[in-house]
């Protein structure tokens, strides 16, 4: 079983540190599961390939997803913060 997921993001920056942060999870996979996160443009593309369970495949999506989320809502804190610091 393969799986692809394709992240849009509104610029490349946001992109590359998505991907720097789930490329660690990237390292040590069970035997028969094999991801691969890469950024193209303002894109993160990870491919999941699964010769196990079904239910390691959707384990394994939504764990990435789990990190995605997580990332994202760090940009966001950054975000704000950065806004303060240019009104004061």
């Amino acid at each position: 079983m393969e799986a692809e997921i394709r992240i849009s993001y509104e610029n490349e920056r946001e992109a590359e540190a998505v991907a720097q942060a789930v490329s660690p999870d990237n390292i040590k996979v069970p035997r028969g599961l094999l991801i691969k996160t890469t950024r193209k443009g303002s894109e993160v593309l990870t491919w999941i390939r699964c010769e196990l369970r079904l239910q390691t495949l959707i384990a394994t999506i939504d764990d990435l997803l789990c990190c995605v989320s997580t990332a994202e809502k760090a940009f966001s804190v950054v975000k704000r913060l950065e806004a303060r610091l240019q009104r004061s």
